[in-house]
């Protein structure tokens, strides 16, 4: 039986705005060829033609929202992307800063019925490798914080990597795993020296300075 033809491009747009609308509000065409690496105007002619094949909503100020058929694709394409990511670190042994990287080559062969038999094997796991919650799943953590925003002295795990920093800055999933600041660690921000555009944070005995930048992208549950 042959499989239905998959609008690639749909998914690709849903993705990227779903995971945008999350960590930053509201979507405009610019971010989206900015984090797509194409054009202006190839964004402009893409996004007219999903809107017309009811996938997205374009305000009068050109942003852009999903609709409800629109989600649901979303949802299916990220549970796809973060089962994978899962399955790429725990069973194969990839570190999750190259487990995205692989993800996002494998997932558009990856088919519905695959994605099932992952999850089964996997365990129906909550979360990708850095922490964001798969589709349909409840999150196993509490009210999260941005890194940055964490009162000195107040232990915290951490919980959760921004998509943004996934993708505007790659490399960053390295340093933060050399770092020792991945899911499940328990950090606190040191006491003084808190400097503009660096906190110190401890990690077990040793203290490292995090960017405020990158801080705000690292969120974390302190602990009550």
């Amino acid at each position: 039986m042959t499989s239905p033809t998959r609008d690639t491009t749909a998914e690709h747009y849903v993705e990227t705005i779903s995971y945008i609308q999350f960590e930053e509000g509201r979507v405009r065409p610019g971010r989206l060829a900015n984090w797509m690496g194409v054009s202006a105007p190839s964004v402009t002619v893409a996004l007219q033609r999903l809107a017309r094949d009811g996938w997205l909503n374009i305000a009068e100020d050109r942003s852009v929202s999903l609709t409800d058929k629109g989600e649901q694709l979303a949802d299916r394409v990220i549970r796809v992307h973060r089962l994978l990511e899962r399955w790429l670190t725990d069973s194969i042994g990839l570190d999750w800063a190259a487990a995205d990287e692989e993800a996002q080559l494998l997932a558009p062969g990856v088919s519905d019925r695959l994605a099932d038999r992952l999850d089964e094997l996997l365990d129906h796991p909550t979360t990708c490798p850095h922490g964001n919650l798969i589709p349909g799943r409840k999150a196993p953590y509490g009210k999260l914080i941005a890194l940055a925003d964490l009162t000195p002295g107040v232990p915290a795990h951490i919980r959760r990597i921004s998509e943004v920093a996934e993708h505007d800055a790659p490399d960053l999933l390295a340093d933060l795993r050399d770092y020792g600041l991945v899911t499940g660690k328990e950090i606190t921000v040191a006491a003084g020296n808190r400097g503009v555009d660096a906190l110190p944070v401890q990690i077990g005995a040793d203290i490292r300075p995090i960017g405020t930048a990158v801080a705000q992208l690292i969120w974390v549950e302190p602990r009550r």
